[in-house]
């Protein structure tokens, strides 16, 4: 009968532990869609550098310095968001353990479980904050009218 209830204690803590497991699926989702968002970011800043580099001395490229300023401003948002990201997967993970501990070792830890898990959310809602800010920012520096205006004869 011990045995059985031991059993009981694990498959309930598995169930309670699932529910955050979907979570960290988000996050993981999430932080790969940032880190292609920074490779780009890099792909593009090292083109800019390199057309820098190659132009003559007496041309300012004003607007591939201002374009560059932009990438690192987007780079800095975008590894924010990674780490906030990768600390919300911490969270997750501790609350995964935290419940899992609190179910089967008898220990009333589910409190903390509960603050660990909202700190988690909330590190998810503060990167999802800094992917939108710097989705912006990406927008703003495309320039659909100039291919518009150059279309024209």
């Amino acid at each position: 009968m011990f045995f059985a209830t031991d059993l009981q204690a694990v498959s309930h803590g598995i169930q309670l532990a699932v529910a955050p497991v979907f979570l960290l699926t988000a996050v993981a989702g999430m932080i790969g869609t940032a880190a292609g968002r920074l490779a780009r970011i890099i792909d593009r800043a090292r083109a800019l550098e390199a057309q820098i580099d190659s132009a003559p001395a007496s041309d300012p490229m004003t607007l591939a310095f201002k374009e560059l300023k932009l990438l690192r401003q987007r780079g800095a948002l975008v590894n924010s968001c990674i780490a906030l990201l990768t600390f919300c997967g911490i969270m997750i993970g501790l609350t995964i353990m935290a419940l899992f501990l609190g179910e089967t070792a008898e220990v009333n830890i589910f409190r903390v479980a509960t603050i660990l898990f909202l700190l988690g959310v909330t590190l998810f809602l503060a990167a999802l904050l800094l992917f939108l800010v710097e989705t912006v920012i990406a927008t703003r520096i495309l320039k659909f009218g100039h291919a518009v205006r150059k279309a024209k004869p």
